[in-house]
């Protein structure tokens, strides 16, 4: 098999001069640059002249195309993993940088999509706009890292542009990844400078105005220093849609000392800004779009809405080699991710030409006192709910992690031994303002019978002119700190028997204030004036998991194994979230209710087997699992033994579920990557046991929401002579979007429509330098709708959409 294409090893000056000159050019104009880049081989390093002049002969002989199979032997980076990723008892998804780019898989979003048993939540309000993903049937929302340390920042991570590869840890996690992880964990794996040189430019233009630019290059300063330089550059509209666009930049640089010798000391930064008009969609009720609504049609303001994030993180890491059997390594990292978005969801009241809302109500609502009711008339819509939301949030964060390696015996026991401990900060700031206001702070749409404009249901007029002058509507600051010790052993008792071992315990504290903000004028101070605080929700939570796994190897290229594992959720779990909760209308206030509720559990018991073949050049994996939320806090407001309102840990549910998967070569020219997952979710008890005991735990049997119980996704590429031809396929069959309640305690439950989405590409290696690669996005223009918030809004998913890029690399 000959060298990949796309990246070279060391070159002649000339060459090195001609990527710093790109580079250069590129930050100069970096509104529209982009890069991103293939890393180099694994086998890359610092070679004499004989060596490079062997290689360049060697590839020379060799075919002018690579043939692009998939890196069977791709592993996860986290040195908390102690045994190759097939003998570890745990269900593993691996995306390489180059599945990335051969699928032009942009953002974590649509890397994402394409793995089984992953969906994502609507653009809601109440937590923020940005990724909401469900992974294995659970909020996995908070359990997103970035080299293995957490990033609960909640936005929109657009872009892949320096990320090596990512990974998707399944089951519960806790002892791995912390607090947390019912479903799992997603990892991102950042770029870094490393052995070798190398450098790749690519530009790509395309159908929505679509435009990006990208350099990745790695060069060498002397026999141990290595400098590598990430950009990044982008624009599109989003296909299909009339009115969102997406615009961002980034700028990845990183220098590691040491390389190749025992020290190494690796420095990162990375910047990316981002200028958005964000997506939430069309109506959809009952399982489906409005009736005769185009789903390019926008209802938000294209003049208000926006998206901006901007991104700064520095990251230090210092290894130390002991020797062959003891390593250390100190990974520290300072964060700051800012968003500031203002939204406008399609909520409010749709009266359809039968005079009639969608779910057969009238067109006669009250909208609030002073207002009261209004009609709205036939085919038209009126806008209500968080119209003009203004978030300004800020997330801070610094940790320190150390994990000491050591591999030893004890007896005719082998032993690979990681121990670490970690100190976490974090702060959080939120400032809520409504942009729709008169120039004193009054709400123009607040009086008898005022509320926003109407909208044609089917050509709505989405340019705001009325009023707007930013109010502060509310104010909170969060803090977040938690220490912890963890310790994790492969144990191998010979050659056919080991097992795998893990324990953390970690001190979780947080808290969380709430500022009271005027919402009238008066003595108090012009609205929108901080009045007061109140007292600050603390949660104070010791939390211990563990995982064990036993693996059997029936033959060297085989494991088969069994594993148990549990999550620990803490009230406060997440910096950005408060532990508070209010109480039922009209109730008592309680500052601190459901911090002192104790920490949520879920378990994860999985039996499975990973098998390579064909020389090693295929892996297979399947497994069969159950997850369970052992207990999970539900509203008991209604008891009466129970004044504070606090929730209850009496909430249970269960996800059983299948994975399939095959990864690699099947010939020398044919590769494939292929998931296949089955879910079956219940929500076993849904209340509290006071309020089941009284029949009122309505969704108790109900499917969990947004759990499809198949889902598929594929990726397959062909190499013949110096032609490349890939294919994709994601599936994703029907999910519930509602669960019984009071309102429908026996009635039928709605299902969201399932979809397939193809996708295509051809790409051609002009000589060893160059690849022109044609991408074509659902394929097939479905349309397909995800993100369903039921009985309000979904987003369309992207209609199709043809991509031409050319990366140059020497």
């Amino acid at each position: 098999m000959s060298s990949n294409p796309y990246i070279r090893s060391s070159q002649a000056a000339p060459k090195r001069l001609l990527a710093s000159a790109l580079g250069l050019a590129l930050v100069s104009g970096a509104a529209h640059a982009e890069v991103a880049a293939d890393p180099a081989p694994a086998d890359t390093a610092v070679q004499t002249p004989d060596a490079a002049d062997k290689r360049r002969k060697e590839e020379t002989e060799l075919d002018a195309v690579d043939v692009q199979g998939l890196a069977n032997k791709t592993e996860p980076v986290s040195p908390k993993y102690t045994a190759p990723l097939r003998d570890t008892p745990q269900t593993i998804s691996v995306v390489p940088q180059k599945i990335m780019r051969e699928q032009n898989l942009l953002s974590l979003r649509d890397v994402l999509s394409t793995l089984p048993g992953i969906t994502f939540g609507a653009g809601e309000g109440g937590g923020g706009f940005g990724d909401s993903i469900n992974l294995r049937g659970f909020s996995a929302n908070n359990d997103i890292q970035l080299d293995g340390v957490r990033d609960s920042a909640q936005y929109s991570r657009s872009d892949t542009f320096n990320l090596e590869q990512i990974e998707v840890t399944n089951g519960a996690n806790s002892v791995f990844s912390g607090a947390g992880s019912v479903g799992g964990t997603i990892n991102l794996v950042s770029k870094a400078a490393r052995s070798g040189e190398f450098t790749n430019v690519t530009g790509a233009v395309g159908t929505d105005s679509y435009g990006r630019m990208t350099l990745d290059t790695n060069q060498m300063i002397g026999d141990t220093t290595a400098v590598r330089v990430n950009l990044m550059g982008h624009r599109n509209d989003a296909p299909g849609r009339d009115v969102e666009e997406f615009k961002r930049w980034g700028f990845a640089p990183s220098i590691a000392f040491g390389v190749g010798t025992d020290t190494t000391f690796t420095l990162s930064y990375l910047h990316q800004k981002d200028d958005n008009i964000p997506q939430y969609g069309v109506p959809f009720y009952n399982g489906r779009p409005l009736p005769g609504v185009d789903p390019s049609t926008y209802y938000g303001y294209r003049n208000v809405d926006t998206q901006e994030i901007e991104v700064d993180a520095f990251t230090a890491i210092l290894q130390h080699n002991f020797s062959d059997d003891m390593s250390v390594r100190n990974f520290t990292r300072a964060q700051r991710v800012t968003q500031f978005t203002i939204v406008d969801p399609p909520q409010g009241t749709y009266c359809m030409p039968n005079v009639l809302t969608p779910i057969g109500g009238s067109c006669t609502v009250n909208v609030g006192t002073p207002a009261g009711p209004v009609t709205v008339p036939a085919g038209l819509y009126m806008p209500t709910g968080p119209r003009g939301n203004v978030r300004d949030t800020t997330n801070r964060m610094l940790i320190n992690q150390t994990d000491l390696t050591s591999s030893f015996e004890t007896g005719a026991l082998q032993h690979q031994l990681v121990t670490g401990f970690s100190l976490m900060h974090e702060s959080y700031a939120f400032d809520g303002s409504t942009e729709f206001r008169n120039p004193d702070g009054s709400n123009p749409y607040g009086g008898p019978g005022q509320h926003l404009p109407f909208m044609d249901i089917f050509n709505p007029d989405n340019y705001y002119t009325g009023p707007r002058n930013r109010t502060r509507t509310g104010k909170a600051d969060g803090e977040l700190d938690n220490a912890a010790l963890y310790a994790f052993d492969n144990i191998k008792f010979n050659e056919r028997w080991s097992v795998n071992l893990g324990t953390r315990f970690e001190h979780n504290e947080g808290s969380t204030t709430n500022y009271t903000v005027n919402t009238a004028a008066g003595a108090a101070g012009p609205i929108g004036t901080i009045t007061g605080a109140a007292p600050p929700a603390k949660n104070d939570n010791d939390l211990f998991s563990y995982r064990a796994g036993l693996v059997y190897k029936p033959v060297e290229n085989a494991s088969i194994y069994v594993a148990y594992g549990n999550s620990k959720t803490p009230s406060k779990a997440s910096v950005n979230g408060s532990c508070t909760a209010p109480g039922l209308p009209g109730g008592p206030v309680v500052a601190a209710n459901n911090c002192g509720v104790d920490p949520e559990t879920a378990v994860n018991i999985e039996i499975g087997t990973k098998w390579d073949v064909y020389d090693n050049r295929l892996s297979l994996t399947a497994s069969i699992f159950r997850n369970d939320r052992e207990n999970y806090r539900v509203s008991d407001a209604l008891n009466p033994a129970n004044p504070s309102q606090e929730q209850q840990l009496d909430g249970q549910a269960r996800v059983d579920g299948v994975t399939l998967g095959a990864t690699g070569l099947l010939t020398d020219h044919w590769a494939v990557y292929a998931n296949y997952t089955y879910l079956d979710s219940e929500v076993l008890q849904g209340a509290s046991n006071f309020e089941a005991g009284n029949n009122r735990d309505y969704t108790k049997g109900d499917p969990l929401l947004n759990v499809p119980e198949h889902s598929l996704s594929l990726w397959t590429t062909y190499d013949w002579n110096q032609w490349q031809f890939g294919y994709g396929l994601t599936y994703q069959g029907d999910y519930y979007v509602t669960q019984h309640s009071a309102t429908n305690i026996n009635g039928p439950l709605v299902k969201a429509e399932g979809y397939s989405v193809h996708r295509a590409m051809v790409a051609y290696n002009v000589n060893r330098d160059l690849r022109l690669q044609l991408n074509a996005n659902n394929l097939f223009d479905k349309e397909y709708y995800s993100r369903v918030r039921n009985n309000g809004w979904s987003t369309p998913g992207d209609a199709r959409q043809v991509v031409l890029s050319a990366t140059y690399s020497f």
